[in-house]
């Protein structure tokens, strides 16, 4: 049972956590209040190990890497070609997680053979083009290859479903190792692997790494630690390699739990003092502290830039950006990813307004939502899904006028399996490929019109479907905010995927005073009091002439909230940040 109260809108469902534990007792040995224990309750954790591990884990406290099947076999191929001195490609993929699980194999492999043979070794790399190449290693880059005189491939971030491909590798007598995070195929008899001389994925049976979710990066960066260990290079250089690690994990939405939490937890901290001249410069120019990035910094201004080098040209901007070494070079690149970025989130917008007009006009009713956007830019249609989900609350797929065929990429809700959705309609789509959440297809113009149709007939969908719901931890009073507590909930960063912001909630407040703030007004002050008279500030961020609207001289709100402490000329002041309310 996840819920013992409802409290509903037109809009949303209000829905309270309750997971049970015995939080006085857990609160009393881990040192935190109760209210910290419950949040992590909610997230997952069952017991003092791992509420202890989330806590106060250390870098220490990251899984051994050799627990990954192929994990030996991979190391000691690779030493023993970089000890040769043969050629040997890194084949990555053109998102965050492909940019940061390259650089780290480049710079780890070429320290390595410098260790072992006094040279940086003859260690390149490729990374597909999203529109001309498509996802992953392909045909043509194996030739390339080949032709090249490579002895040695390394996937990182793509590779496990490349079968036929990498029986083209080995045909073309050349050495292959795969290192990826993604599902791995299945046939008829189970898992299909490729053809490699090592497969280093925590996804595959029999493998014994305790946590499978983490990203390309982190497969990357945990074969490095052994590669480190047996050619003696210090271990304090691969620990330094650690921001990179974080950032491909949250760019690339992993949950933030388990291992995945300390690496991005401590790989922020790292950031700090980073010394990669092109992650300076891009902080710089986003007008970010470094020495205060969040993981929400990551995923929503640093990650996103990084990013549109392979959304609009090359990912190996990015990637250039990283391993740039002179100061006028990185300056260049981080102005032209910013720029880039800049573009990228005004052709999404552009892209946003018309499909959400399209539905407005058109497809309101609809219990899946397809658009198609022919002008688009393929690389965007995800992004714009994403913006149609969250509008609606709605499965919502985005189709693209691609070079021979309609392009297309979606976002689901809970109740919607969106892969399987697409299983039934498979006749119509030469290619696609997804999960639960998230799909992506390839189709003729011709049949956009029937794709729609077929995909809401089948739909089972019912109107409770389409209403958020809005997960509560604790239903706080405003009386128990303290500076200790928000302090504590400090120590419960970093927020984001799988490791959600605490929500607290209170009902019948009477607002004493509203004020608009801000040039855009879009800052909206309440002085709220609660029932036995206490008072706070209350923040709300958005639309501030629209609050007044809904208000209407309404005194009395519910609000979901965030508490916080503002400070200003040195005076300390308790708030709450709204998230949600309910104005009556």
């Amino acid at each position: 049972m996840q819920q013992e109260e409802k409290q509903e809108t037109k809009k949303e469902i209000w829905m309270v956590q309750t997971k049970r534990a015995d939080f006085e007792g857990l609160s009393k040995k881990l040192g935190v209040s109760p209210v910290s224990v419950r949040i992590m309750r909610n997230r997952g954790m069952e017991t003092e190990e791992a509420m202890h591990r989330y806590l106060y884990g250390t870098i220490e406290e990251l899984y051994e890497p050799a627990l990954m099947k192929d994990m030996g076999k991979a190391v000691e191929i690779l030493i023993k070609k970089l000890s040769e001195g043969k050629k040997i490609r890194i084949i990555g993929d053109y998102d965050i997680d492909g940019v940061c699980s390259v650089y780290l194999l480049l710079t780890g492999l070429r320290r390595v053979s410098l260790e072992l043979t006094k040279r940086e070794g003859a260690v390149d790399y490729e990374i597909p083009d999203r529109i001309k190449d498509g996802y992953g290693i392909n045909e043509s880059i194996i030739r390339q290859a080949a032709a090249d005189g490579i002895d040695t491939i390394i996937t990182c971030d793509n590779g496990i479903a490349a079968a036929k491909e990498i029986a083209l590798a080995k045909d073309c007598r050349m050495t292959v190792i795969v290192t990826d995070h993604h599902e791995v195929p299945i046939g008829a008899a189970g898992q299909v692997l490729p053809p490699a001389d090592a497969v280093v994925n925590p996804k595959q049976e029999g493998d014994t790494y305790p946590f499978r979710e983490i990203c390309g990066a982190v497969v990357a960066y945990k074969l490095l630690k052994k590669l480190y260990e047996t050619a003696g290079v210090p271990v304090k250089e691969w620990e330094e390699l650690l921001e990179f690690a974080a950032i491909a994990t949250v760019g690339d939405v992993m949950k933030l739990q388990d291992e995945n939490r300390l690496i991005v937890k401590y790989g922020l901290k790292r950031m700090g003092r980073t010394e990669n001249l092109g992650l300076r410069k891009l902080v710089e120019k986003t007008d970010l502290d470094l020495e205060a990035l969040s993981a929400y910094h990551i995923g929503f201004v640093i990650g996103p830039c990084l990013n549109a080098g392979g959304r609009l040209q090359t990912a190996k901007m990015a990637l250039n950006l990283l391993l740039s070494k002179e100061e006028e070079e990185a300056d260049r690149l981080a102005d032209e990813l910013k720029a880039l970025n800049d573009l990228r989130k005004d052709m999404t917008r552009k892209g946003e307004e018309e499909a959400v007009r399209q539905v407005e006009e058109t497809y309101r009713n609809h219990k899946v939502l397809v658009v198609f956007l022919p002008d688009c830019h393929e690389s965007l249609a995800g992004i714009i899904a994403g913006r149609l989900r969250e509008h609606f609350h709605k499965p919502s797929i985005v189709l693209t006028r691609g070079e021979d065929m309609v392009k297309g990429s979606g976002r689901s809700i809970e109740p919607y399996h969106m892969f399987e959705a697409l299983t039934k309609v498979a006749d119509l789509l030469p290619k696609f490929g997804g999960h639960p959440m998230a799909a992506g297809l390839s189709m003729e113009e011709r049949n956009i019109e029937e794709f729609r149709r077929r995909l809401n007939e089948n739909a089972k969908l019912t109107e409770n479907d389409f209403i958020p719901k809005i997960w509560i931890d604790v239903p706080m009073p405003l009386e128990y905010i303290s500076e200790g507590l928000v302090e504590e909930l400090k120590r419960l960063e970093p927020f984001g995927q799988g490791n959600e912001k605490p929500q607290f909630a209170q009902k019948d407040l009477t607002i004493r005073k509203t004020r608009v703030l801000g040039k855009n007004r879009n800052l909206v002050k309440l002085d709220l009091v609660t029932e036995s008279g206490f008072s706070i500030d209350g923040l709300l961020f958005g639309d501030g002439d629209d609050f007044l609207q809904k208000q209407a001289g309404r005194q009395k709100i519910d609000i979901v909230y965030y508490p916080d402490v503002n400070e200003y000329n040195g005076t300390r002041t308790l708030q709450a940040v709204i998230k949600n309310y309910i104005l009556k």
